[in-house]
């Protein structure tokens, strides 16, 4: 006997890959980034790291008992908010403030609208930019990269608590007896100088600032594998690439000695962690192909308005999440025309 055809429906499915092997697969990609962070600056960036993910864990179980929603941890999108709150985060930030950071992002960012698969907006860069409204002082301090004796000393600002003053970075600094040290990042440099760092250490991460500014093609390999995998939406963090390089090439061939080159544009700041691992949220990114291109070239976009005519040096965090708001209406303009609609509506059908 001939052997039989079986014919299904829609959706046809190779493999059934769950939210929480998503999560995992995503979490396993930001270790490495993790890791090369604590490298560059120590004890502090570590324990930083530990106290967003453990808040926002404690954060998320809190909700999740109050409204009944039984465990909600064992997914691991709570474990990535804390670990992306942690990379935006400069690594003597102190440990109170991040942890309130981790509760109003997991609060206000995603429980407030209903969990996961509901958030308008990636919480991370909600609680990020809270403390960035609420302390700007401490978000906005920075401390030197591979400082001797990183690994066995904490950054004075680290145990600050409530209401106290830190020791100020510049007597810290000069107890380590650092040349060379002025407390701007690659990106304030740029701006306020008009001097870029070497391309260089911006592409292996020997600079300083956040965390996750750490080298960029380390953070780009994480990404990559990713979307190998088909775990992100490749085309987001291309176009918001692709966005932020064709809005600065004008105003570079313009003018090379007062606005950055487009490679300094992508490999300095946050640029490349929020095109990879924030801006392809799942959640809060258009469903769409077409709108999915769209999101990341408004990204990219308004990025590099903010970084060159805004009073920020930094525009990804406002980038991304002014994308997230206008994501359910690019999601509606763009999406696929159903066969025979139109003739449907003038009465040709």
């Amino acid at each position: 006997m001939a052997k039989p055809i079986e014919i299904r429906t829609s959706p046809h499915l190779k493999k059934a890959i769950s939210v929480d092997q998503i999560m995992r697969n995503v979490v396993y990609a930001l270790l490495p980034i993790c890791t090369f962070a604590v490298y560059q600056f120590g004890l502090s960036a570590l324990v930083l790291l530990l106290t967003t993910t453990t808040a926002a864990i404690a954060t998320e179980w809190l909700f999740a008992r109050i409204s009944r929603r039984g465990n909600t941890i064992s997914d691991w999108s709570v474990v990535i908010t804390g670990i992306l709150l942690g990379l935006t985060l400069p690594p003597g930030f102190p440990l109170w403030m991040a942890a309130v950071a981790a509760f109003v992002g997991v609060a206000l960012g995603k429980a407030l609208f209903g969990g996961l698969g509901y958030n308008v907006m990636n919480p991370a860069l909600v609680g990020r930019a809270f403390v960035q409204a609420a302390f700007p002082g401490a978000i906005t301090t920075w401390t030197p990269a591979f400082a001797p004796g990183r690994f066995t000393e904490f950054i004075p600002s680290t145990f600050t608590t409530p209401f106290m003053q830190p020791v100020p970075v510049q007597d810290w600094v000069m107890s380590l007896e650092l040349d060379g040290w002025t407390g701007a990042t690659p990106l304030a440099m740029q701006k306020f100088q008009q001097i870029e760092a070497p391309m260089m250490d911006l592409f292996t991460g020997m600079v300083f600032g956040s965390m996750g500014e750490s080298s960029a093609v380390l953070i780009l390999l994480c990404g990559l594998y990713l979307a190998v995998r088909r775990m992100l939406d490749w085309r987001i963090p291309v176009a918001v690439m692709a966005g932020a390089a064709l809005t600065t090439l004008p105003f570079w061939l313009m003018d090379a000695t007062l606005y950055p080159s487009p490679w300094f544009v992508l490999f300095s700041g946050g640029l490349m962690l929020g095109a990879w691992f924030m801006a392809s949220d799942m959640v809060a990114s258009p469903v769409t192909a077409t709108g999915a291109i769209l999101y990341g070239l408004l990204i990219g976009v308004l990025t590099v308005v903010i970084r060159i005519f805004g009073g920020l040096v930094e525009g990804i965090m406002y980038a991304i999440l002014l994308a997230n708001a206008a994501g359910p209406l690019i999601s509606s303009w763009t999406q696929p025309r159903v066969y025979g609609a139109i003739k449907k509506a003038r009465g040709e059908g």
